[in-house]
């Protein structure tokens, strides 16, 4: 995994200086190109353009004749190329900015602000400067031996940081073993006819593995990590106990099976910003050729399950529609943020959903203050399925797209909603 990092790391350094704008031909001279607040102010924005090629080009800010390099980054995904760029300081309403895309005759240099690293067991972890971001679990965590191990899993985000170093997510709590950090399982999903609960992992109808990494990315601007999940279902058989060195348990072998395919992207940005911001892109596809029907049920989706130092005393969240904490669950919203305090202080995570998510606003699944025997620990769980049915067909691919922010301090609803209002309508980009 090491050399692999590195060699995704390598890959996009060159990268990085080899963004070209045009779908049709290489880079041969300058592209000019606006980007203008249309509507309201905007600040540290991410912009892009599509691009094709693979000669070295280099992004400027053009102010009174005079040129700024920009900090920028390239990608090339199976949905096409792109080069990304950050449009520095506040972007007024009706304000044009003036840029320039120029062929280089040489690499620029790559700082890396935007980074990848290994934990000592191999999972992945994004980086800004030296700080943490989040970690990607690839590897199945080990659990107490008295703990069934049908509740063993990968592929989810945990420990997720704010930038003071607070842990915001939590795993196996003994509550509830099968929450995951931040994870997204299908709790009520219909398959040939019958019907599997991928969320609840004890009751062994199913659950979500990481599968491989796609590829890594570095730079920057951006860093990102996309993987490959398995969604698979357990078809009982016969009944049978098993004796090993660690325990003894009764289980129904099962015939496996593969019902759908996940493509998980999580980039964390480079804002300049005192804050964490990154990406959680979800693409469903069915892997046999039935369709998957995701049963409307009250909890599904992204969940998120916040650190054991928040409880009904220190935790307060509120959404994009004014709701507080005893009043949000079963509404819906663009946005929730929770914030509590923590070992080093006040810190907070902002979850946005996009406007073309399913159901957007979307259903929300939230504990109140009185979850957890009154302990009022903190779970949200945006739910695209809670409402209706979610009909999935073969060879078609389904995107969930969330933001989050994680911070220290306050969050303030005019703040989230300026934050959400940025991701879900980017200034205007024109090519000239």
């Amino acid at each position: 995994m090491k050399t692999l990092l590195k060699i995704a790391v390598f890959s996009l350094s060159v990268l990085c200086t080899a963004e070209t704008v045009r779908a049709d031909r290489k880079v041969s001279k300058k592209i000019r190109v606006q980007v203008e607040a249309d509507g309201r102010d905007y600040h540290n924005s991410i912009v892009s353009i599509p691009w094709n090629g693979s000669n070295p080009v280099t992004v400027f800010e053009t102010t009174n004749g005079k040129q700024l390099r920009c900090i920028s980054q390239g990608e090339s995904t199976p949905e096409g190329s792109k080069i990304y760029w950050k449009v520095d300081g506040t972007l007024k309403n009706g304000e044009v900015r003036e840029y320039s895309i120029e062929p280089s005759t040489q690499p620029v240099r790559v700082t890396g602000e935007m980074s990848i690293s290994e934990d000592k067991n191999g999972n992945l972890i994004l980086q800004r400067g030296n700080q943490d971001i989040l970690q990607y679990n690839t590897q199945i965590k080990k659990l107490p031996k008295y703990v069934d191990p049908a509740f063993r899993r990968a592929g989810y985000i945990h420990p997720a940081w704010s930038p003071a170093g607070n842990i915001l997510t939590n795993i196996n709590p003994a509550d509830h073993m099968h929450h995951y950090g931040i994870w997204n399982p299908w709790t009520s999903i219909s398959y040939d006819n019958d019907k599997y609960d991928l969320w609840n992992l004890g009751l062994k109808q199913g659950t979500v593995r990481f599968d491989t990494v796609i590829r890594t990315s570095a730079g920057d601007l951006f860093a990102e990590i996309q993987v490959k999940h398995t969604h698979v279902i357990f078809r009982p058989g016969e009944k049978q106990t098993v004796d090993t060195q660690e325990w003894t348990m009764e289980f129904t072998p099962k015939e496996e099976i593969v019902i759908m395919q996940e493509r998980l992207s999580m980039k964390a940005w480079n804002t300049g910003d005192k804050m964490f911001m990154w990406d959680f892109v979800s693409d469903l596809e069915p892997a046999t050729a039935l369709p998957v029907i995701l049963k409307a049920y009250r909890y599904a989706g992204f969940g998120f399950r916040a650190t054991a130092e928040w409880t009904r005393d220190n935790c307060e969240m509120l959404t994009s529609e004014g709701k507080t904490r005893h009043e949000i669950d079963g509404t819906n919203g663009r946005w929730i943020y929770v914030s509590g305090q923590c070992a080093n202080g006040k810190s907070g995570i902002l979850i946005m959903s996009h406007p073309a998510n399913r159901m957007h606003p979307e259903p929300l699944r939230i504990w109140n203050e009185k979850a957890n025997g009154g302990r009022g620990d903190a779970f949200v769980n945006f739910s695209p399925s809670k409402n209706e049915d979610w009909v999935l067909e073969p060879e078609h691919t389904y995107r969930l797209h969330y933001r989050i922010v994680t911070y220290d301090g306050d969050m303030t609803p005019e703040r989230a909603e300026s934050l959400w209002q940025e991701f879900a309508n980017t200034p205007k980009v024109t090519v000239k």
